[in-house]
């Protein structure tokens, strides 16, 4: 009976961590991982976010925790749940609601609160990226996920002028030909 190797839960952390390519980790790319590790190991891939940071520092890997410290204690219901985009439509409104969310902080002067609704819509852009690489995933779905992450890309680039690119985008005949058939019919 030929044994297959397991790797370890470090080991996948490691692993999975290098497929995100990023110089930093943050509580959102920590969250990516600990999401990632139950994808792909089922229940037994439950690991905690203080764990995941533990394997990533002591493989001399940068993580960033200050903000999830400033933010978290006292905004943690505006940052609960926020990246859930089943469709299009799920996306615009997520979306909407990072922009509101950045805008009250910065006008609140709170700089570390802005960061991490930045660090999410971040997040939320390689989410979807993921899903659009993933070859297994419906390619409605990826064709979908790919559009998602061109508009948190341009929202996280030019947030004042993000809503009035995506109305004109939703006009574009690209976009009707690609999503207005599909968008009727799922609602």
């Amino acid at each position: 009976m030929k044994q297959t190797w397991h790797p370890t839960k470090k080991a996948m952390i490691l692993e999975i961590a290098r497929e995100l390519g990023v110089a930093r980790f943050t509580p959102a790319e920590v969250e990516q991982i600990r999401r990632q590790m139950i994808a792909r190991l089922g229940a037994s891939g439950k690991t905690s976010p203080d764990y995941i940071a533990g394997v990533l520092e002591t493989a001399g890997l940068r993580v960033v925790w200050s903000t999830r410290a400033d933010t978290e204690g006292r905004y943690e219901e505006e940052f609960h749940d926020l990246l859930h985009f089943a469709s299009l439509e799920e996306a615009e409104m997520c979306l909407v609601r990072l922009d509101e969310l950045l805008r009250k902080f910065r006008a609140e002067g709170e700089r570390a609160a802005a960061e991490r609704v930045l660090e999410v819509a971040r997040l939320g852009r390689r989410r979807a990226e993921m899903i659009a690489r993933n070859p297994k995933v419906d390619a409605v779905k990826r064709a979908e996920k790919q559009e998602v992450m061109q508009w948190f890309q341009i929202w996280l680039d030019t947030p004042d002028a993000f809503f009035d690119w995506l109305e004109v985008r939703k006009q574009s005949p690209d976009f009707q030909q690609r999503f207005a058939a599909h968008d009727e019919a799922g609602a």
